[in-house]
């Protein structure tokens, strides 16, 4: 098993939850504030599968 974070609200009035990406994570794949990740969910072998990607690079200002 990887890395184990927690979700918490994203802020008291909001529904949203947000979680912590891990530093080995970010190291990995250049990541920092402002960055934009994909998230996607798969049906694999009847479990489902949440595959997280940062957007083609990454930054803020490309979309």
């Amino acid at each position: 098993m990887g890395e184990i974070t927690m979700l918490t609200k994203a802020t008291s009035k909001s529904k949203s939850l947000r979680t912590t990406v891990p530093m080995g994570i970010l190291k990995q794949f250049n990541l920092s504030e402002g960055d934009k990740l994909s998230w996607e969910i798969r049906a694999e072998d009847g479990e489902l599968i949440i595959v997280v990607k940062p957007l083609k690079g990454g930054r803020r200002d490309e979309s």
